[in-house]
């Protein structure tokens, strides 16, 4: 449910393009993002860092793109996005700390060099994803890139995470016996 719960802002930046162009697609992600947030803080959810980050970065960039009326500004958006995670990956192991591990602990067991590589080869994703999101936005006309923001960018996310699933399912921790699903 989170899923479909993060996914929105795309889905309606999505349908907003096609049915009134770039500038009511990025006032309705800008709006949509700023509702979730408002939503959780409501229901006195927690707002991960995450969401913080792309709220941050939705309204700076969405805000330029519709004050300069130019699409630039959103075109240059999930690069921010996408090299933001990179830098706090690779950074944050810079100082000792892995947020690969502080997230997926519970779900894998393994040896620190394995949750090293983990953390290096989101990184490097990150950073991949980043420059192709520039490739696509400034070499192909800006529907193509509406559609590869939205289904081929969430597309090449999953491979890659159902790719780092295979490689790490033999680390998966097992679930107790005895524990109803």
């Amino acid at each position: 449910m989170k899923f479909l719960f993060d996914f929105l802002p795309l889905v309606l930046f999505f349908v907003a393009f096609k049915v009134a162009g770039i500038f009511v697609a990025t006032a309705v992600a800008i709006a949509v993002t700023v509702a979730q947030i408002g939503y959780l803080l409501v229901r006195r959810q927690k707002v991960s860092g995450m969401q913080w980050a792309v709220l941050v970065i939705i309204v700076v960039f969405g805000g330029a793109t519709l004050v300069l009326q130019d699409e630039t500004y959103i075109k240059w958006k999930p690069t921010v996005l996408y090299w933001s995670v990179a830098v706090t990956l690779l950074g944050a192991l810079a100082f000792g700390k892995n947020f690969m591990k502080s997230m997926l602990a519970h779900i894998f067991t393994m040896p620190d060099p394995i949750w090293f590589k983990v953390c290096v080869m989101w990184g490097v994703f990150f950073i991949a994803k980043g420059a192709l999101n520039l490739w696509v936005a400034f070499n192909f006309p800006l529907e193509t890139w509406v559609t590869f923001k939205v289904w081929g960018s969430t597309a090449i996310f999953f491979v890659f995470a159902v790719a780092q699933i295979f490689w790490l399912s033999k680390y998966m921790v097992d679930e107790p016996e005895g524990k109803p699903h």
